[in-house]
């Protein structure tokens, strides 16, 4: 059972025939279906079906010689609106299926981004082209569990300031990962002085008035993380299966924006503009060929 099907509106699934029900339902009634005739396995299909905006079930596996359609595996998903990054992206298979994963180098974050790719037979129809590069890329985030925080208290001056730091060190970081020692050093003696400043506000201050925004690895698992972002824009909807109210919300992040989705029944608090989300999630990517 896919621990995140709660977060597309399917908390209440609980046996295996439940969703065999939703696997076949999404394949006799599909949105959306993408085949690959030239797979070497047969002809991988990819069916997908909206249950609520935007979001609904993937379900990916190949026809035999008898014409007969085999489920390989599926998946919730939920797809965004806008580019999220457009820096160069590597595509690797899972080992144990036919699904890939993502990752590119954002200077904004400072890490890699692992993401769970959704469009694997679009993917699978154009890694056979020469010469694809950096392609645009729509992340998302389904959300296990959140909670709203109140925003942090700052001026227009501070957030001004703020922004023209961030832009100063993806300079650096960009620098820095061309060899330059310079910039090498200026980076390690910022985070010096970031960690000695938290050191001194920690005593006295909560830790979320201090943090304001944070993106990183969250668990074991490489495409899942945990982020605290202001909410730019919120819309509630309800699954047209099941009634369950869903609530997405478009977060920014260390200056990169993107949509999350998450069951309200897992939210704690209200979301509002202007108010801040803190959230596990899983990260998915959608890669615009």
């Amino acid at each position: 059972m896919h621990s995140y099907l709660r977060a597309v509106g399917f908390s209440k699934v609980r046996s295996r025939e439940e969703i065999k029900e939703i696997i076949g339902d999404t394949v006799r009634n599909y949105d959306e279906k993408i085949a690959v005739e030239d797979h070497p396995d047969g002809i991988f299909t990819e069916f997908s079906k909206n249950y609520g905006c935007d979001c609904g079930i993937t379900v990916c596996g190949q026809y035999d010689e008898y014409n007969r359609f085999h489920v390989d595996y599926y998946f919730p998903f939920f797809r965004g609106t806008g580019i999220t990054t457009q820096e160069q992206v590597t595509v690797e298979r899972h080992l144990d299926r036919e699904s890939f994963a993502g990752a590119c180098d954002d200077l904004r974050i400072g890490i890699t981004l692992i993401f769970y790719l959704q469009n694997a037979a679009e993917y699978l129809q154009e890694k056979g082209k020469e010469n694809l590069g950096a392609q645009p890329v729509t992340l998302t985030g389904l959300a296990e569990e959140g909670r709203v925080l109140l925003p942090a208290m700052k001026d227009k001056e501070a957030v001004k300031v703020e922004k023209e730091v961030m832009k100063n060190r993806s300079n650096l970081i960009a620098a820095a990962r061309d060899g330059d020692e310079e910039a090498m050093e200026s980076l390690t003696m910022e985070d010096m002085d970031t960690y000695s400043m938290i050191s001194q506000r920690i005593a006295t201050e909560d830790l979320f008035s201090i943090v304001e925004s944070y993106f990183m690895p969250y668990g074991i698992q490489c495409d899942q993380y945990s982020i605290l972002g202001e909410i730019l824009d919120v819309h509630t909807f309800k699954n047209i299966l099941t009634g369950e109210e869903i609530v997405q919300m478009t977060v920014e992040c260390n200056n990169m924006q993107f949509d999350v989705c998450i069951n309200r029944e897992d939210l704690l608090g209200e979301p509002t503009i202007g108010r801040r989300l803190r959230a596990n999630i899983w990260l998915q990517g959608q890669v615009h060929f």
